[in-house]
């Protein structure tokens, strides 16, 4: 039987309002009394756990720098992650940092203004010496740290959470493919940014599978749009003023508004199949409106939540990795577009 506020109060020996009031986080309670308290509830094994990894006890400042931009999906991972956060009393504070580009550089200004009560930081980041040389700094200074969306495996982190970029790829030819039932022709693809490991990742993996089950299809543009939808708005126009019997377009990071804008404009006589990532606002659109066939989706609510959880796992545990596990991508179609 799961403990009690009330099995935790005769714990400490404080009353129940004041266990209720350091379990959520509200004031009114003394440091020592708070340590008091998330101490028995460890101890009464009240304090929710992750592959056995008990979560600290005493509440964490948590920091995270993401690239938001214009980016949708970056934009409801910071939203998710506040609000989860918030919701946890074992956090203590919790700031986004909204990076200014993707550049090394970018993280290096930014990390610059961490909080000296920082406990863990959570990093979306290009594969690059540089990144990897200030996250190890991080680590080094006793801050644990956390991936997410786009590893870098060769930082220090404690966990990457994210879906396997590279099984994402392949699902997205795997799919391209099916739909196509056969038919041989070219596909254009829009990269957002190779510096990211997971976009890298996710062409491999899309390129693999053509290879090896649809030598009949073949990637006649691979422009990289650094996720400017400007960007992959000129490098559509142009694939399908440059191939008029185009068959698909595999959108891999976040240019997907530019392809949208592209395609509503040409007016092919025949639409390409379109396949792109992640659940927003508008790719729900395209979606109803027949303009996208499949998104596939990579959760940012849950990406948001464990990576909360994982930090704070990292944080209480003296092991250096915590245990790997992908987060599952939905692949989302007009007839089961979720309500949230």
């Amino acid at each position: 039987m799961k403990a009690t506020v009330a099995d935790i109060a005769r714990s400490c020996g404080l009353s129940t309002a004041t266990v209720d009031r350091v379990l959520n986080n509200r004031p009114g309670a003394s440091a020592a009394n708070r340590q008091r308290v998330m101490e028995a509830a460890k101890q009464l094994g009240y304090l929710p756990t992750l592959d056995q990894v008990v979560l600290p006890s005493k509440p964490a400042h948590l920091e995270f720098f993401l690239p938001i931009g214009s980016n949708a999906f970056m934009a409801d991972l910071a939203h998710h992650i506040e609000d989860y956060a918030a919701r946890l009393p074992l956090v203590a504070s919790c700031r986004i940092h909204n990076l200014a580009g993707i550049s090394p550089g970018a993280l290096q200004n930014a990390v610059e203004n961490l909080s000296l009560k920082a406990n863990g930081v959570g990093v979306i980041a290009v594969d690059h010496p540089r990144t990897r040389n200030i996250l190890r700094e991080l680590v080094e200074a006793g801050i644990r740290l956390v991936t997410l969306v786009s590893d870098v495996p060769a930082a220090p982190r404690s966990a990457y959470v994210g879906i396997d970029n590279r099984v994402a790829g392949r699902t997205a030819a795997l799919l391209m493919g099916r739909f196509l039932g056969g038919r041989t022709g070219h596909l254009a693809m829009v990269v957002g940014s190779r510096s990211y490991r997971g976009h890298e990742e996710r062409e491999m993996g899309f390129r693999s599978v053509l290879s090896e089950e649809f030598p009949n299809l073949t990637v006649s543009s691979a422009v990289e749009s650094h996720d400017e939808p400007d960007a992959s708005y000129r490098s559509t126009i142009k694939a399908l003023h440059d191939e008029p019997e185009l068959l698909g377009i595999y959108c891999v990071g976040a240019g997907r508004s530019g392809v949208a804008k592209a395609l509503l404009e040409a007016r092919p006589r025949k639409k390409p199949v379109f396949i792109c990532h992640d659940l927003t606002k508008e790719t729900r659109r395209y979606l109803v409106d027949d303009l996208a066939d499949v998104v596939i989706d990579q959760n940012a609510r849950l990406i948001a939540e464990q990576s909360v959880i994982r930090l704070l796992g990292s944080i209480a545990s003296s092991a250096p990795y915590l245990t790997k596990k992908f987060i599952e991508p939905r692949l989302i179609f007009k007839e089961n577009v979720p309500l949230q």
